[in-house]
């Protein structure tokens, strides 16, 4: 399992409690694992949560913007 990155881990530590909670709750097994067994702290799970998210946030972004281009070349 990977290190948060020390920008991820600043982010994850100026969150508010409910905000970590809805991450928490999003966290894939092996992650919750980890956290349950004390492997990681709840700080550098969250943190390895926001980075999983950002990533998935940009390659959704990368496929919408490959859609719209196809799309728009379809309709020309």
């Amino acid at each position: 399992m990977r290190k948060p990155e020390d920008e991820y881990l600043e982010k994850a530590g100026q969150l508010s409690e409910e905000e970590t909670e809805r991450l928490l709750a999003r966290m894939r097994s092996k992650l919750t694992r980890r956290l349950e067994n004390r492997k990681m702290s709840v700080q550098e799970a969250v943190a390895i949560q926001l980075e999983i998210e950002d990533e998935e946030l940009q390659e959704w972004r990368a496929r919408m913007a490959e859609i719209r281009k196809e799309s728009k070349k379809k309709s020309t």
